[in-house]
């Protein structure tokens, strides 16, 4: 609770994309110790749909335009009592440290969570991790100069799997078209030659992915560490499920 003992309040930038935030909500319902309504959340989800696209925004060279809209919904949530702010989008986490300076309450960084859940349960030395991502997210090194704090050896697809990786990515779960599994494999045929202990689904459409297909826990969701970090956030208690 906060010092005047109401609720704490989550902020949540989302629509980036629609599918992807309405599965982090589900996630932050599901992954909370609660037995009635009042136990779970009180959250505020800004689904900003017209955000430009991440990933085209790096290649055009207009991530200012994409800083101002996503500091404009911040200071939005600020206004409205959030006390903490999740962005489940991992692209546009090349932003959230400029954003952060900006405003007066915690984002929760998906990226940087993610990597202190695997250091937390895997022994570092000599690890491989693969990485799958948008193009955005991988031109700009945001999980690989993570990985290297951390002594980790990051593993990026070759190019033609990235480009499989953006078709699940894009035109199978953007898009909501046909996705072929056989796709995934073939990355994961990678993956697994490559030495990888473990892939960071580096996207929150891959999430939805993954639960559409129930992947192992081979593939660490970066999207359900940050769902974790919200409810932590909002000084609730996270579910704990038999396996």
């Amino acid at each position: 609770m906060n010092k005047d003992g109401k609720n704490k309040v989550l902020g949540v930038i989302g629509g980036m994309g629609p599918l992807a935030t309405q599965l982090f909500y589900k996630m932050i319902i599901e992954k909370t110790e609660a037995h009635c309504d009042q136990d779970h959340l009180d959250i505020i989800i800004f689904s900003h749909a017209t955000l430009p696209d991440r990933t085209k925004a790096i290649k055009q060279g207009k991530v200012d335009e994409l800083f101002a809209l996503l500091l404009e919904d911040a200071k939005a949530l600020e206004r409205n009592g959030a006390n903490s702010i999740a962005i489940p989008c991992n692209t546009s986490h090349l932003l959230v440290d400029k954003l952060q300076q900006n405003i007066n309450i915690k984002i929760i960084h998906m990226i940087r969570e993610t990597m202190n859940k695997i250091a937390s349960f895997h022994d570092l030395k000599d690890i491989k991790i693969g990485i799958l991502a948008t193009d955005g997210t991988i031109s700009m090194k945001l999980y690989q100069n993570e990985c290297k704090k951390f002594g980790i050896t990051p593993i990026i697809p070759s190019k033609d799997n990235q480009k499989l990786v953006m078709k699940i990515i894009y035109d199978g779960i953007k898009n909501g078209g046909e996705i072929d599994f056989n796709d995934f494999k073939k990355i994961e045929e990678e993956l697994l030659n490559n030495g990888c202990q473990g892939a960071i689904l580096g996207c929150t459409e891959l999430s939805c992915f993954k639960e559409k297909y129930n992947l192992p826990e081979y593939y660490i969701d970066a999207m359900a560490v940050l769902a974790e970090k919200s409810i932590e956030s909002c000084d609730r208690k996270i579910k704990i499920t038999k396996r």
